[in-house]
């Protein structure tokens, strides 16, 4: 089956409280997983980075609820494509607080065509390389 995903970024919505994002991270797991759709979300306090993957109908059901989403705005897409296997297949969401600065460099990372580099490479991290090292302590 074929498989899209997508990242985006967004600003929290002023005065959104802390406890307020397991909540939306629990309601959005349960949404996900009847969608078929998987991935992970970085908080840093004030903004968000989110990637997700799956079908095509369950991405856009997913995205059409994000983007009615009162807890954010200013919603940036970072990258939109094909991709031929899910980087998180076990989560339906997760969930990983961050720094201010580990989110604004996954942010500004390569996003193109969500690739991750080789194994050895020496250029520079790609978004899906920052997201798959931020999540390696929460795999078990």
């Amino acid at each position: 089956m074929p498989l899209l995903a997508f990242a985006y970024a967004s600003q929290a919505t002023e005065g959104l409280p802390a406890d307020k994002i397991e909540q939306l991270s629990r309601d959005a797991a349960s949404f996900n997983a009847i969608a078929g759709v998987t991935g992970l979300l970085l908080f840093d306090g004030a903004r968000f980075l989110q990637y997700l993957e799956g079908p095509d109908d369950g991405i856009e059901t997913v995205y059409s609820r994000i983007r009615f989403a009162t807890s954010h705005c200013d919603l940036v897409e970072l990258a939109r494509g094909r991709v031929s296997r899910r980087r998180f297949p076990y989560w339906s969401m997760r969930w990983i607080p961050v720094e201010e600065a580990v989110l604004r460099e996954a942010t500004f990372s390569d996003w193109t065509s969500l690739a991750q580099r080789k194994p050895g490479s020496r250029t520079q991290p790609t978004g899906v390389d920052r997201l798959t090292e931020l999540a390696a302590p929460y795999i078990i």
